[in-house]
């Protein structure tokens, strides 16, 4: 592998009225690591139809978020966060292809899903990727079983709500709210089996948040190193087992964002070691 494709178009950018970075992170982290000259290649994503999102959401709440009839995760009924959305979800989707096509690994620098649930976003996030591109894919035949390791700070409660909502069994969907330092010993510890024991599924979302970062407004625990160590222990584990993996940002909010920059770019270059 000469490169890290990673899916990305600046349609999928907005600017909406939020203290979130989420929104412009894309245009920011894809820029860094072109800068910092990292072996990537981008990749014009496809973006999802209706049908697609249909699957994971009620086909109301699409809709409804599409045309700004209801409000979006950050509050909002603007129509550039409308228009970015499926080229949101389809940078994830276009990515889970990559990734599933070269056997190894691909990369969607995109946040904001797994808050969304089944008919709401909860004020957080507007549609779930993750389960829009897991949806998409199996009924496309193209996979089996999915594993979803969602390591941002907080919990994929959308995540759980969507498969519970439509009784989902073939999904691994492995999230946490995270607590105190005392936490990071024990967790990265544990890591390298709880990759394995997704090594019945065919795909590994990994959701690779800055945010549990021991500075993170909203984090608190893990440390620069460890959360590039966390990265390590993840892709190389996926690697042994000849498990494709799927990774994006997922949440991250210091100030400056240059710090947020700097954790994603080291889940890159943990990325790029594995794998280049």
């Amino acid at each position: 592998m000469d490169f890290i494709e990673v899916y990305y178009s600046p349609q999928q950018v907005s600017c909406p009225e939020s203290s979130s970075p989420s929104p412009r992170k894309p245009a920011w982290v894809v820029a860094d690591w072109m800068a910092q000259g990292l072996p990537v290649r981008i990749v014009e994503p496809v973006p999802t139809r209706c049908e697609q999102m249909a699957l994971a959401h009620a086909p109301g709440y699409v809709e409804g978020i599409l045309s700004c009839r209801l409000m979006n995760g950050f509050r909002g009924r603007q129509q550039d966060v409308a228009d970015s959305l499926p080229w949101t979800c389809g940078s994830f989707l276009s990515a889970a292809r990559g990734a599933l096509n070269n056997g190894l690994v691909a990369c969607s620098p995109t946040s904001g899903f797994h808050h969304a649930g089944y008919e709401s976003g909860y004020g957080y996030c507007t549609f779930n990727g993750l389960m829009v591109a897991a949806l998409t894919l199996k009924a496309e035949g193209k996979v089996r079983r999915v594993g979803i390791l969602d390591c941002d700070q907080h919990y994929g409660d959308g995540t759980a709500e969507i498969m519970q909502a439509l009784k989902i069994d073939w999904i691994r969907h492995v999230s946490r709210e995270y607590g105190s330092a005392d936490d990071a010993g024990p967790f990265v510890d544990a890591l390298p089996e709880v990759v394995r024991s997704f090594a019945d599924c065919d795909l590994l979302m990994y959701q690779a948040g800055a945010d549990p970062h021991i500075n993170d407004p909203l984090g608190g625990f893990l440390t620069t190193a460890e959360l590039a160590e966390r990265d390590r222990i993840v892709f190389s584990a996926a690697k042994a087992l000849g498990l494709p993996v799927v990774w994006n940002l997922a949440g991250g909010y210091q100030e400056p964002h240059s710090r947020v920059l700097e954790i994603h770019r080291n889940t890159m270059a943990a990325g790029v070691a594995q794998y280049v």
